[in-house]
């Protein structure tokens, strides 16, 4: 495997020992699917359109420093799918760690806390964080995307 479907070079990934290769996979590299695969088979214009929505949903948070945030980078769940303590005391992920997502990181202003921002073609989440992940404290979660059509293709 040298390139994927969206790309990237298979052999400077760090997780080329564990991925199937989204190519043979169909856009399922660790069994789970990948959020752009179905729009990078439609064409760069398609996957530009996708991630352009989905920049303007989080900019449209009123949260200041997302403004900066100009591009979104596919993810492994797992490096994303922080455990979050409810104010019921129960812990919870949100995301499959074996699907990827778009997201990106940003750091707090002021703070040694960042930003981390994921999302599929449903949902979009921010969170804050410290070092490595620590504490993390959801700054939004919600459904995003509802009025437009989803890109065809198997996005579960």
């Amino acid at each position: 495997m040298s390139k994927s479907i969206c790309g990237i070079d298979c052999t400077k990934c760090e997780l080329s020992n564990t991925c199937q290769g989204c190519t043979q996979t169909d856009g399922h590299p660790f069994g789970s699917a990948c959020v752009i695969a179905p729009y990078c088979r439609k064409g760069e214009a398609a996957l530009k359109e996708f991630k352009d929505r989905l920049l303007e949903a989080f900019h449209s948070l009123p949260i200041a420093e997302l403004q900066e945030v100009q591009d979104l980078n596919p993810l492994k769940g797992s490096f994303i799918n922080l455990e979050y303590t409810l104010p019921s005391a129960r812990t919870v992920k949100f995301w499959d760690d074996n699907k990827i997502y778009l997201g990106n990181q940003i750091c707090r202003k002021g703070s040694g806390r960042c930003y981390g921002l994921a999302a599929d073609d449903r949902y979009l989440m921010v969170c804050e964080y410290g070092d490595l992940g620590s504490d993390p404290e959801l700054a939004a979660f919600m459904r995003w995307n509802e009025t437009q059509e989803f890109c065809k293709g198997d996005t579960k």
